[in-house]
């Protein structure tokens, strides 16, 4: 989940292999590999998400403690996905990511293209169905089970628009102060404190959120609830680049 930074230069043809000078990003790969790893990426974070709801449940049937291990298990894989693929593909693993890398990048700046989004984007739809079939599997669930758990309440509506404007502001904000190197455990660490201060559990991703719906677990939500949420999400990320442009905002010195 980290954005490309903005002293970065494009090379001149998508795959190029050029040495980087110390600090910048690295030589970007085939567009295949980056959405290889976008798709492994995110399968591996929606099955460590519904894996260790699923372990939880069956370890405690106190919810507090279910909780505690969920976030625990996100926070911790997450940061380790993000160290081993973001030199590949950004390690965005969430559309919104994507999307609002491109939008902020569309005149000519850093970040993907919009042919490139349009490769992420069903590359982590498909890992995050992939990963929660794969953690059903590794239970002896269901490879396929609706969940049933109802996340449509207006409270949790709102908690998932501040949980992604929370991230879109974080992961932008390292890359206007070119502090990314810093992603890997400070967007793990966000996660991991958003599913306690938010009502919804914070899950601030639509391709996590589709995928939870395949598993109807601790960390399940009804198919009923995929549209709200992932509105929800849209809302959050606007907000947050609008965060992020009003709090980064550039001086003069900067525009020139």
């Amino acid at each position: 989940m980290t954005a490309t930074p903005e002293s970065a230069v494009r090379p001149a043809t998508p795959d190029a292999v050029v040495q980087p000078a110390a600090g910048a990003t690295p030589p970007r790969r085939p567009l295949a590999a980056r959405a290889a790893a976008e798709l492994v990426g995110t399968a591996a974070l929606v099955a460590v998400v519904v894996g260790s709801g699923i372990q939880a449940t069956e370890l405690t049937q106190d919810v507090g403690v279910r909780l505690l291990a969920n976030s625990l298990a996100t926070a911790f894989g997450l940061g380790v996905l993000i160290l081993l693929l973001g030199p590949v593909s950004g390690a965005h693993f969430n559309p919104v990511v994507t999307l609002a890398e491109w939008w902020t990048g569309r005149r000519g700046g850093t970040g993907v293209t919009i042919r490139e989004a349009a490769v992420y984007v069903p590359a982590q739809i498909a890992g995050a169905i992939t990963g929660a079939v794969l953690a059903d599997a590794m239970f002896g669930k269901p490879l396929v089970q609706w969940s049933t758990r109802d996340r449509s309440a207006g409270h949790l509506l709102l908690g998932e628009a501040v949980a992604t404007a929370g991230l879109i502001l974080l992961v932008f904000g390292l890359a206007r102060t070119d502090q990314l190197r810093f992603a890997p455990v400070a967007v793990a660490s966000y996660i991991g404190a958003a599913y306690w201060f938010t009502s919804s559990t914070s899950f601030a991703n639509p391709a996590v959120t589709v995928g939870r719906a395949f598993s109807d677990t601790f960390a399940g939500i009804a198919p009923g609830s995929l549209a709200g949420f992932i509105g929800m999400q849209v809302i959050g990320a606007v907000a947050g680049l609008a965060l992020v442009a009003l709090v980064f905002a550039r001086g003069p010195e900067a525009a020139e």
